[in-house]
């Protein structure tokens, strides 16, 4: 891994305008959203915005390729940021807010059990029956509160992400944060991103090396449902 010393570059944002969140059967009221826009440090890929994810489609509730999350949530994600910059690191954001709808998509998916199109690539050795036993697939997700987010880490000075030994969003024992099944500098490379993230207030989910949720979310009951656009 090459490492540069760069000075920090703040993550650039908008406020969603304090915009009205109404939807049926979910908590109606003014909330503090951001929306993360990407440059030298931070890259963005929303995956459910095209067909490069497990279902293999633009999923419902991503009408553009835009990352929502919380302001509190943004606060503790530019500390890391800030960190990272002096490894000579940025940060790449795969998914945070994610719409109820959306997640609804993925159920409606799973209970398909005759669409196994993605099987190869992102659940090679998961029966697709067993998604919702096994835990890969579940009717709420933390992301619908808007404070949890997929990343990983890319070398400022080439672009190139570290190697995490598996992909994003691969259904695998694998992907475990800390699965002995990959080398050890991928587990090393795990162990940095998962550092960063806990010691700027974020909690790591032990199946999933790139999911994290922050320690003190401000919505901790609600699952939103307006869409990402």
């Amino acid at each position: 891994m090459s490492i540069v010393f760069k000075a920090a570059v703040l993550v650039t944002l908008a406020l969603l305008g304090n915009c009205q969140l109404s939807d049926s059967g979910q908590t109606s009221g003014r909330e503090g959203f951001v929306v993360l826009i990407p440059g030298s440090s931070v890259q963005i890929e929303v995956r459910y915005f095209s067909s490069k994810n497990f279902v293999g489609e633009v999923i419902d509730g991503y009408q553009a390729p835009v990352i929502y999350l919380t302001l509190e949530a943004y606060e503790a994600l530019r500390a890391v940021l800030g960190e990272a910059e002096t490894l000579g690191l940025g940060i790449k954001v795969f998914d945070a807010y994610r719409p109820q709808q959306a997640v609804d998509h993925f159920v409606r998916w799973a209970e398909d059990l005759s669409d196994i199109r993605m099987k190869a690539q992102y659940y090679p050795k998961v029966e697709k029956q067993h998604l919702f036993r096994d835990g890969y697939i579940a009717s709420r997700s933390g992301h619908s509160r808007g404070s949890t987010l997929d990343l990983t880490l890319f070398e400022l000075e080439t672009g190139k992400e570290l190697d995490m030994g598996t992909a994003f969003d691969f259904f695998d024992k694998s992907s475990w944060s800390e699965s002995e099944a990959v080398t050890v500098q991928q587990q090393s490379n795990r162990a940095l991103l998962r550092m960063l993230m806990i010691q700027h207030g974020f909690r790591p989910l032990r199946e999933e090396w790139w999911h994290f949720t922050l320690e003190n979310e401000p919505y901790p009951e609600t699952y939103f449902n307006f869409p990402v656009r």
